[in-house]
């Protein structure tokens, strides 16, 4: 078993310290006395406090564990050896099931639950801030399986108060199928 939280932390210190200093990475991470409900919301104040937009996003997308990475990479190659459009990928029985949708030729995924495990107690969030995390597992995700780089857009978020988590997946150059 693993422990998100102590995973969390090293990946949010070498993230924050990749764009300030180990000084900010320690100030923002370093809280072993918070609950874990605590420390993610009062992390990302901390966060949002040191950081514009722009370099917050950049921030959490690093922040993304990996977890069952390979697994799907290998659900999405699957789909990918079987179709030969972005649209057929989509509707693919395995890519629905999976929560993925075509809509107006826009790709889309759905999570009907929140994805991650470490604000699993955490019932509401006050910004977009932690959600980026997924946002840059969907990034790594899809750019591997297309071979080329795609743009990840969080449209909704279960812990901010949505019904679900969505995301607009669009690659930036033609997928390689």
């Amino acid at each position: 078993m693993f422990d998100i939280r102590k995973i969390q932390e090293k990946v949010i210190y070498k993230a924050v310290k990749a764009e300030s200093d180990a000084t900010t990475a320690g100030n923002i991470t370093s809280h072993s006395d918070e609950e874990d409900t605590v420390w993610v919301k009062n992390t990302m104040k901390r966060l949002e406090a040191c950081f514009d937009q722009p370099t917050l996003k950049k921030i959490r997308r690093n922040c993304q564990c990996g977890y069952g990475m390979e697994e799907r990479l290998a659900l999405l190659r699957e789909i990918m050896s079987q179709t030969s459009t972005l649209e057929e990928f989509a509707n693919h029985e395995k890519a629905l099931a999976s929560g993925m949708s075509w809509q107006e030729g826009e790709l889309y995924l759905e999570f009907p639950f929140c994805p991650c495990p470490m604000v699993a107690t955490v019932e509401k969030l006050e910004t977009d801030t932690w959600c980026h995390c997924t946002t840059g597992y969907s990034k790594v995700l899809f750019e591997r399986a297309f071979g080329c780089e795609v743009e990840v857009e969080l449209l909704k978020s279960i812990k901010m108060g949505d019904d679900k988590c969505l995301q607009k997946i669009t690659p930036l150059s033609p997928v390689r199928f």
